[in-house]
């Protein structure tokens, strides 16, 4: 491992999704966009729905990223997402028509409808687009 790298992993409640090294990654949280080098201040910090890219020496890998926590430590970055999907893994007709329908339920303004999870499809829909795009 070169000096600058660290350990990356994510992790997927029904698998390793990643396990690397990394000389950076960088991440959505509820709080904005994130990089993290190695030796970063330890933190934790919760995950929003994103595009997640991890800098490996001589490429990039990107990956979409839907919810969850990442511990962020001096020599390892863990990601613990809710889903977590290569851009060959995404299904671009079913996330258009996921993102047709979020759109629909948001115009509706229908008080069934659950805006928040509604605004989050959306935002799921959109993201895994942006990967394959």
């Amino acid at each position: 491992m070169a000096d600058n790298n660290f350990k990356v992993e994510i992790i997927t409640p029904d698998r390793i999704f990643y396990s690397g090294d990394a000389s950076m990654v960088e991440f959505n949280t509820t709080e904005g966009e994130i990089g993290v080098y190695k030796n970063h201040v330890p933190t934790t910090v919760v995950l929003a729905p994103g595009v997640v890219t991890i800098h490996e020496e001589g490429e990039n890998k990107k990956a979409a990223v839907h919810s969850g926590f990442a511990e962020i430590l001096n020599e390892k970055v863990t990601l613990l997402a809710e889903i977590a999907e290569w851009p060959d893994e995404i299904d671009v007709e079913r996330a258009k028509a996921a993102e047709a329908r979020a759109n629909e339920r948001i115009s509706r303004k229908d008080a069934d409808v659950d805006l928040k999870r509604a605004e989050l499809a959306l935002r799921r829909s959109l993201v895994r687009q942006s990967l394959i795009g």
